[in-house]
């Protein structure tokens, strides 16, 4: 008999059942998993149907489809050795959190509709702001995405700087706003969405260690304000997705208060080693800041998409967020699952093995004579490029990229790579719970056969 309604309450029952219980095999045995994919593009778009079928297919078929065909092309985020994203992987009490999300699908356009949304909200930011010592002058609001909390933030400065900007629009001379070469991608399309445009952008040069130089900072607005254009903001980042290079925040803030300018920071990843009493420093001149973001998915174990907004200007954001983000999802409800599960004292105890295991695998690089540290240690990120005896740059890096095409083809790990100062360098970023150091030392492993062989052919 043909229904138009959802599956029967039994065979729904069941169903999850079933789903829930593969979730579990597969947590559990995940390290028997290749890590990256088993299946190319094109094998996977010839094993499935393209056209859309007529009539409903049992769950039975969907799901033996999805065991065949759809698991062998995927990379195992959640292995111990996948190492290509400083995002942390799914935890239990995360998945559980999820299934809550999914199960309860809430849109939450006003606080009357679901208040336990905003609520919950409003408690996990404030544990966050807690944990971190933002303190109470920073009012938190969740959004899905890093992304869209940097478009929040630039929309409220240019608000500030720009009180007709909504009835008129942009006009005069061009507004910049000023980051680093390390600086996330997004804040490039935040200028392009908010009508500043891809020019608005103004680069500014890093020292040594890959973090904003305050004095190329001041000079670059001197130069702007002199050419009659009009700094708008300033973006610093603790933490950067390349190197975990932390800006020097204090000293930006100094030249922000002088020329007026918002401050945004973009504390998404590294902001999180704050959690650990002796990594505080991070946040040094934070308190200064117009906004900062957090994101609990990047290494507080939440999963994705996860993000928090605190601004000490409330106002102008709440002027902005109705554009971007209504209605929304009820994402905190995973991180109020995650931290109650793991505590503040689990949190800190995998925070802080993370980063021993960090420097862990650096002491392994800067013992070795055919590799060196391509950046500082101080999170879960380490940056390393092989450098063979008797090679020009271009060479070495060409090594360097067949090093890990080759590794990650073995299916036993998936490193990542990355531009430093326009050299390439393997990127190894610990965020999973449930990598160990012997996974990274088999991991080392799998890097020096990966240059035996690259030097050999």
């Amino acid at each position: 008999m043909t229904t138009l309604g959802d599956l029967p309450a039994d065979q729904a029952r069941l169903w999850m059942h079933r789903v829930a219980g593969w979730a579990a095999e597969y947590r559990e045995k995940i390290e028997q998993q290749r890590v990256t994919p088993d299946l190319a593009a094109d094998e996977l778009a010839a094993a499935l149907p393209t056209v859309l079928p007529e009539h409903a297919e049992k769950l039975a078929t969907i799901v033996e489809d999805f065991e065949r065909v759809v698991l062998p092309g995927l990379a195992h985020s959640g292995h111990p050795r996948f190492l290509d994203d400083s995002a942390s992987p799914i935890t239990a009490p995360g998945i559980l959190g999820e299934w809550l999300t999914a199960a309860l699908h809430v849109s939450a356009p006003s606080r009357s509709t679901s208040p336990a949304v905003s609520e919950l909200e409003q408690i996990v930011a404030g544990w966050i702001r807690g944990m971190l010592g933002l303190g109470e002058s920073f009012d938190g609001f969740f959004c899905e995405a890093a992304s869209t909390t940097t478009l929040l933030a630039l929309a409220a400065a240019r608000d500030a700087a720009n009180p007709d900007v909504r009835r008129r629009g942009l006009g005069g001379a061009p507004q910049m706003i000023y980051t680093s070469e390390e600086t996330h991608g997004s804040v490039k399309q935040a200028a392009v969405l908010l009508g500043l445009g891809e020019e608005s952008i103004r680069r500014v040069e890093t020292d040594g260690e890959l973090r904003m130089r305050p004095a190329a900072l001041r000079a670059a607005v001197a130069r702007d304000v002199h050419a009659r254009l009009r700094p708008l903001a300033v973006v610093a980042t603790v933490g950067t997705s390349s190197s975990a290079a932390v800006d020097p925040v204090p000293a930006i803030a100094d030249v922000c208060a002088e020329q007026n300018l918002w401050l945004h920071v973009d504390a998404a990843y590294g902001g999180a080693l704050a959690v650990l009493p002796e990594g505080r420093w991070v946040l040094d001149g934070v308190g200064r800041a117009d906004s900062v973001v957090l994101s609990p998915h990047a290494w507080l174990f939440v999963p994705l998409e996860s993000s928090v907004l605190y601004t000490r200007q409330p106002e102008r954001v709440r002027a902005v967020l109705p554009l971007v983000s209504e209605p929304r999802r009820f994402v905190a409800l995973a991180a109020w699952v995650v931290f109650r599960a793991f505590g503040r004292a689990g949190l800190e105890a995998r925070i802080r093995e993370h980063v021993r295991l960090a420097r862990r695998f650096a002491d392994w690089v800067e013992a070795d004579p055919d590799f060196e540290l391509a950046a500082p240690v101080s999170m879960g990120i380490v940056c390393v490029r092989a450098t063979p005896a008797g090679m020009g740059a271009d060479d070495v890096d060409a090594v360097n990229a067949r090093i890990v095409s080759q590794a990650n083809a073995t299916g036993r790990v998936h490193l990542g790579s990355i531009q430093l100062d326009g050299r390439l360098a393997l990127r190894i970023a610990i965020g999973n719970v449930l990598t160990t150091e012997q996974h990274l030392a088999e991991t080392w492993t799998v890097i020096h056969d990966a240059l035996d062989r690259v030097l050999i052919d």
